[in-house]
Parts: C-alpha cells; sequence; structure tokens
C-alpha cells in the first residue's frame, strides 16, 4: 500500500459532513508513515483526566475547533502539532473521511489523512499518556477486532473494539475505531501477488 494509492482512493470517496446542529465540531489527524515492516498509523494514549470523558482511550491527535481555527483540517494540524509535536504542514496530505458523531456527546468529528515520509519522533504534551505506532497490516487483521468490555463517563459497556498488538494498552473503540473501519473498508483490497506494503 502506498500514500499515491491511498491518496487516489480518497480522492475517489465523497465524505459526508455531517450538520452543525449535529454536535459541537472537532477534528483529528490520521497520520502513516512507512518503515521496513510497511505504513505504520499513529495513535494516542490520552492521559487521565478527570474532566475528560476519553481520559485514558486510545485515539488520533486531535480535539475541539478552537476560535482561531480557520476550518476543521487546520484544527486537526493544530492539535497534533500541540499534543505529539508533528508539524503537519510538512506532511503529505492524502484527503479525509467522513465526519463520525458521538453517540453520547453531541460531538461531530472530521478526520484528515496524512503521510510522513519517515516514522517521526513523538513529543507528548500533558494531555497524552503515551503515543505509538501502529502497523497497517496489523489493523487488517480480523483477529484483532471483536468485542470488548469498555467505559465512559463513568459507565460500562460491551463495544466492537480493536486489540492493539501492543502490550498493556486499552482496546481501541467508539469514534476512533469507526474511523478506523471506514479508512480500511474504502482502501483497495490487498491481493496476494501485491507483495510487502
Amino acid at each position: 500500500m502506498t500514500f499515491e494509492i491511498i491518496e487516489r482512493t480518497l480522492a475517489l470517496h465523497r465524505p459526508q459532513t455531517l450538520a452543525e446542529s449535529e454536535g459541537v465540531p472537532a477534528a483529528v489527524s490520521l497520520v502513516l508513515a512507512p518503515d521496513a515492516d510497511g505504513l505504520q498509523v499513529l495513535f494516542i494514549e490520552r492521559a487521565t483526566h478527570a474532566d475528560d470523558p476519553w481520559s485514558g482511550n486510545v485515539g488520533f491527535p486531535g480535539g475541539k475547533m478552537e476560535t482561531e481555527d480557520a476550518d476543521l483540517q487546520q484544527t486537526a494540524v493544530r492539535e497534533t502539532r500541540e499534543e505529539v509535536g508533528i508539524d503537519l504542514h510538512k506532511a503529505r496530505y492524502l484527503g479525509r473521511l467522513s465526519d463520525v458523531g458521538g453517540p453520547r456527546l453531541r460531538v461531530r468529528v472530521s478526520c484528515f489523512v496524512y503521510g510522513l515520509d519517515k516514522i517521526a519522533d513523538l513529543r507528548c504534551s500533558n494531555e497524552v499518556k503515551d503515543a505509538f505506532w501502529v502497523p497497517l497490516e496489523a489493523l487488517l487483521d480480523p483477529a484483532r477486532h471483536g468485542e470488548a468490555a469498555v467505559k465512559f463517563d463513568d459507565r460500562s459497556f460491551t463495544r466492537p473494539s480493536f486489540k492493539l498488538p501492543q502490550d498493556g494498552k486499552p482496546p481501541l473503540w467508539g469514534l476512533t475505531y469507526r474511523l478506523i473501519q471506514q479508512f480500511l473498508e474504502i482502501l483497495p483490497a490487498r491481493h496476494p501477488q501485491d507483495g510487502p506494503a
């Protein structure tokens, strides 16, 4: 899988945007980078904060739109720089996904996809407990997809989720899981003759 293929695929995708009435605008970045084992996807594990309903969850860098942001793409770029120290102005913009809405909190999240030339050094802010890379191949593994018990805003649920290859990480679920599923469904199918990503 190459950036060229992803960019062409996303260019053909017609992302659906949610209306302003659907909730507070927010944006995240799905950041990809190559290494010897193929493309890697950047995730963060949010720090534990009492006033953050996503406290401790795994997600993409991002957050709510601020008044200084010209648009939601700028929100994603700003938040990624603030949370993990990556300047997406130097990255390759590949496209965007359809917006997703929060079923329990009124938020509408836009997701913008970027490609880096190489794995970047990460500098976590105090909002981020950890930032790490996951192979795209692992995300494509159906054995890692299932259901898990999760907590949100002090309530417990069983939800579709992804088991991360890193030991000790909470399951990936919720809005980020829905965005990953959307991204994987948009990607063209891999064939055995394609060889390594």
